[in-house]
């Protein structure tokens, strides 16, 4: 009975294997997206630098932006923030970046804080100067809001054993990431990548 059970059960489950056999020509096909995209032309955005990222040598350039942010009213992932430069950054010799001069950078993504006390942050890329390769400067620059699961995890704990009110620490959340104008922040321009 089980070798029995055992052959049906193996050619149930060839059957099954070959009749669910696609092509993917046929997956692929879609005459909606020919249509919309017939004639058009698309260009990577994307631009291969052919760098020598393993180069660790680096210059700081310390910045500050220009008015207050938060995370919470303030922005939006896509815009445009200026920052200023706190100080004049030389490489061999030569001023590259003169203090007081703007950079433009963009708002990457916003995280906004998070239940138990996860704090957001605000993640900032593409730092434009000018005349320099935005490609040779820090990826990102990431200001996180007050962290506050260091003292709600342990709260947590503590009141786990009185059934309901462990959970009640779950409604506490994390700061709001927020930079002023005084703060100063440090990103790095590699001359040699």
């Amino acid at each position: 009975m089980n070798k029995l059970f055992l052959n049906f059960s193996i050619l149930l489950l060839s059957l099954l294997l070959v009749s669910g056999k696609c092509f993917s020509a046929d997956i692929v096909k879609d005459e909606l997206v020919e249509k919309t995209l017939a004639g058009k032309k698309f260009e990577n955005p994307y631009k291969p630098y052919k760098y020598n990222y393993e180069d660790t040598r680096s210059i700081p350039v310390r910045l500050s932006i220009i008015s207050d942010i938060n995370s919470e009213k303030d922005i939006q992932e896509g815009q445009d923030i200026v920052f200023i430069v706190r100080n004049d950054v030389y490489f061999k010799g030569k001023k590259i970046i003169k203090k007081g001069d703007w950079v433009y950078a963009t708002v990457e993504t916003i995280l906004k804080s998070g239940m138990n006390g996860i704090p957001a942050s605000i993640i900032f890329s593409d730092f434009r100067f000018e005349g320099l390769e935005s490609a040779k400067f820090t990826d990102t620059f990431e200001k996180f809001g007050q962290d506050r699961s260091l003292w709600v995890f342990p709260l947590k704990w503590a009141l786990t054993p009185l059934p309901p009110t462990g959970s009640l620490t779950n409604f506490i959340k994390g700061g709001h990431a927020k930079l002023k104008t005084g703060e100063v922040f440090e990103i790095y321009y590699h001359p040699y990548w």
